[in-house]
């Protein structure tokens, strides 16, 4: 059932990935965003059981490195792992994700596709005539970052409270509280870092990241800062 649910995620991704009629890549996203929720939902494991969590560290490349972690990063965050920007190396912005193996599936999933949809979105962006175009471009991929971050936080509180299964609230409490220790044993001391921006393109971004996933419109809730190792 789980891998024909996965299967399924990926089919929508694809097919929001390909299209250009932002409403058709908002009911995409949606349906994947939802049934991705679902799937770590339902992965979870009865109360008691004991599992470790894993870690993984992803190389983003450039251009626009640092704003592809960011996305990487809080997609992560919204599906319950723990990310952290460890730097440059390898070739790019290195980010480091804590997690349980089903969660950190679902980040790569949608981080995958997310960086595809962010890029093609941001190569139509027309940016002001005004010799601003990289600040316009960079506020563009926040504001599409921090809307899609919102989003998927909605559709993932909206599965957990859906579930109606007992104790499905301390399980989760317990898995963050065993992700936070597997953080803590790799990086003792972190800073935290708030991205600033000077560019007029935020809200265009936002609004592109709200079609990117379920097309809604709403207060748009802070993001958290980003987690820098050391």
């Amino acid at each position: 059932m789980r891998e024909r649910t996965l299967e399924r995620v990926r089919k929508l991704l694809a097919k929001a990935e390909r299209t250009d009629n932002e409403h058709e890549r908002a009911t995409f996203m949606a349906a994947a965003s939802a049934l991705m929720a679902k799937y770590g939902i339902d992965a979870l494991p009865p109360a008691g059981t004991r599992q470790a969590p894993g870690d993984r560290v992803v190389t983003l490349p450039g251009p626009w490195a640092r704003e592809k972690a960011r996305l990487v990063s809080l997609v992560a965050q919204a599906v319950r792992c723990r990310p952290l920007l460890i730097g440059r190396g390898d070739g790019g912005q290195r980010v480091h994700v804590f997690g349980f193996a089903a969660d950190l599936e679902r980040a790569d999933l949608l981080a995958t596709s997310l960086l595809l949809q962010m890029a093609s979105g941001l190569a139509r962006v027309r940016p002001p005539e005004d010799g601003a175009a990289r600040a316009y471009r960079r506020s563009w991929l926040l504001g599409f970052t921090d809307e899609v971050y919102r989003l998927l936080r909605q559709a993932e509180e909206r599965a957990a409270a859906e579930a109606g299964t007992p104790g499905t609230a301390l399980v989760l409490a317990d898995r963050r509280a065993e992700v936070d220790r597997a953080v803590a044993a790799h990086y003792p001391r972190i800073r935290r870092s708030v991205p600033r921006t000077s560019g007029t393109g935020y809200e265009d971004g936002v609004a592109a990241g709200r079609h990117a996933d379920l097309g809604r419109t709403g207060v748009q809730a802070a993001p958290p800062p980003e987690l820098v190792g050391s």
